[in-house]
């Protein structure tokens, strides 16, 4: 016999992992904190599984962030629902949670947010992530959908291929000059290179590939951790770096950067993860990113 999820307890567990605390879950409820507790304990006998870390803020376990994503996905259906019925609250805008890696925010993601309609009104709340980690921010329920370099789906979502994003290897002109020069291989090892922030593998790996896994990029490296900052630092001569196409075409024009290794592009295959249920508002914003990316991206292989 399958057992019932009460409610209350699973927007209980998720206003405690938003709030932080119990204290805080029970103001925001307005509800005892000993109430909040009993709730909590009484799901995680229900499921049998320990739903909580009790540290500060308190975080979700495994099996906690399964129904954190459930509680959301709830709340999501009933706000659609309280809209198309027409009921109070209606005229509020519907908001939207989405993580999106920063090269895409820089490049081509807000024109995808100027294609969605007026009408409903929609308010967008951007949770800016490496690609590669925006898939835990959907697996944890924090956001509704992401831009990712993952193709496999996340749990009760839904993947599509976006696109590929073409990085090229530049540096200014200058700097070229006077640090890689000779052996391209070689020279990568000590010339000063820009990266994002500590997470950033990116340039580490292009060196890699070049040397055939034998080193990475220079430890001289400055971290810049905004997308057109990254850009404007590799353009005024700290070091080389990856740039995406869309980024680096009007630097290469104005003469600012120069492809140094000009047959060694990469292509970062990008893909749209939202939660798998009948959302108007997600399925407008999905069907705006798609024709964005279309026309922005690469086509996918």
């Amino acid at each position: 016999m399958t057992e019932e999820l009460p409610l209350d307890q699973v927007r209980t567990l998720l206003a405690v992992i938003d709030e932080g605390t119990f204290e805080a879950a029970a103001t925001a409820l307005h509800v005892t904190p000993s109430a909040v507790s009993q709730r909590v304990k009484a799901l995680e006998q229900r499921t049998g599984r320990v739903l909580l870390l009790r540290t500060k803020p308190v975080r979700p376990t495994e099996s906690g962030e399964v129904l954190v994503r459930l509680a959301r996905q709830l709340a999501r259906l009933e706000r659609d629902a309280h809209a198309e019925l027409g009921l109070s609250g209606a005229g509020e805008p519907t908001r939207l949670s989405v993580a999106v890696n920063a090269d895409s925010l820089a490049t081509w993601f807000l024109g995808a947010l100027r294609r969605v309609p007026e009408e409903p009104p929609l308010t967008f709340e951007l949770r800016r992530e490496d690609e590669d980690h925006t898939a835990t921010l959907l697996r944890e329920g924090v956001v509704m959908a992401a831009v990712t370099s993952s193709p496999d789906p996340v749990p009760g979502c839904s993947v599509r291929a976006l696109g590929r994003m073409r990085y090229l290897p530049v540096a200014n002109p200058d700097y070229a000059a006077r640090h890689l020069t000779g052996a391209l291989a070689e020279a990568l090892l000590t010339a000063p290179v820009v990266v994002f922030d500590q997470r950033d593998d990116f340039q580490d790996g292009f060196v890699r590939r070049l040397t055939h896994g034998r080193a990475a990029a220079s430890t001289r490296r400055h971290y810049v951790p905004t997308s057109e900052g990254f850009a404007e630092a590799v353009a005024s001569g700290m070091g080389w770096g990856m740039l995406p196409e869309a980024q680096a075409e009007p630097l290469l024009r104005a003469g600012r950067v120069m492809t140094f290794a000009p047959d060694h592009a990469v292509d970062c295959p990008l893909y749209w993860q939202q939660w798998r249920l009948h959302s108007p508002a997600l399925a407008v914003l999905a069907e705006a990113v798609t024709t964005q990316a279309t026309e922005s991206l690469r086509a996918p292989r």
